[in-house]
């Protein structure tokens, strides 16, 4: 079992809490596909189980912690071990009857979270207690292990969560948290995520600037920069770009808005290799352009994503 990356952490509770809403980006990427269904096939029953998006975040993941924890199931369709794993946690779930909740989350529909946990492979599978992850493990892992996991995590918590307690008695839990931490928030990153939250992507990406400018260690203000460029961009793409960059391979302008493209559907792997295929096949100005493009993308994720380490070795290897 494994902890979630801290960067990610930190970004969870600074933008994820606050339930940005993608949905024109979102709508983009959902115009290329066909709508996802849950991997069981089964409808969320008891109150138990719940199907999260970006917009219900803050409700059905971020308050519910306050009480009970939630394990956060990471999936997509296409992904086989999803399918192994989302049923034996759905049937836990029924089991502890409220001691903790499942709430189930589509990465291929709601690309900010999965960036915000900085998921590199799923199944993913992330507890969230009092507002914050607290333990994640990632695979499908047999049903035993699982609940000894629960187990464990359960009788961590029980005496800061008043839910646990009161699901197994039976009870209904209490309205307030016995333990409810609030961090004061800096007016500088609320004026900006509020910006962000506009669609004034200029207004905010001038905001967190300004706070580089004055911290430029300030890891939370960088790497939301790089997520407020990055949407600016994709939000305006159209995905059929991708077509025009596979069958036009000197066409930069359609690799650099494929790649994007790419990234938004968390097609990572496809995106980089892309782009360092361009590098390959340019010089000069472009190349240099191709580049920074790159680098800009890897700004989106941990720094110790594997997919980002390959990519800085793959792009290494094509400039010298």
């Amino acid at each position: 079992m494994t902890r979630p990356d801290p960067r990610q952490t930190a970004a969870l509770s600074a933008a994820l809490s606050r339930a940005v809403d993608l949905s024109a980006l979102k709508a983009r990427a959902e115009a290329t596909a066909a709508p996802a269904t849950p991997p069981s096939g089964d409808q969320p029953t008891g109150g138990y189980v719940v199907e999260v998006t970006e917009a219900t975040f803050q409700a059905e993941v971020i308050e519910r912690s306050l009480q009970v924890p939630v394990v956060v199931d990471l999936w997509a369709e296409w992904c086989q071990p999803c399918k192994q794993l989302s049923p034996v946690l759905e049937r836990l779930a029924a089991a502890y009857k409220g001691a903790w909740v499942l709430a189930k989350i589509d990465v291929d529909a709601n690309p900010r979270i999965s960036q915000l946990f900085g998921v590199q492979s799923i199944p993913m599978v992330v507890a969230i207690a009092g507002g914050q992850p607290v333990e994640a493990f990632a695979g499908a892992q047999p049903e035993p292990q699982i609940k000894q996991w629960l187990d464990g995590l359960l009788d961590a918590l029980r005496d800061r969560l008043p839910g646990i307690r009161a699901a197994e008695n039976g009870e209904a839990p209490d309205d307030e948290p016995l333990e409810a931490v609030e961090e004061p928030e800096d007016s500088r990153f609320v004026a900006a995520e509020e910006a962000f939250n506009r669609g004034e992507y200029t207004a905010a990406e001038g905001a967190y600037q300004q706070i580089l400018d004055a911290e430029p260690g300030n890891e939370l203000a960088r790497a939301a920069l790089a997520q407020v460029r990055f949407l600016a961009r994709a939000e305006t793409t159209d995905p059929s770009v991708v077509v025009r960059a596979d069958t036009s391979p000197d066409d930069l302008d359609a690799q650099l808005a494929a790649a994007d493209v790419e990234v938004a559907q968390q097609r990572v792997e496809q995106a980089f290799s892309r782009l360092v295929n361009a590098v390959r096949r340019t010089s000069g100005d472009d190349r240099d352009r191709v580049r920074t493009h790159l680098v800009s993308l890897f700004d989106l994720f941990a720094a110790d994503d594997p997919r980002v380490a390959k990519a800085r070795r793959d792009l290494a290897s094509a400039l010298f």
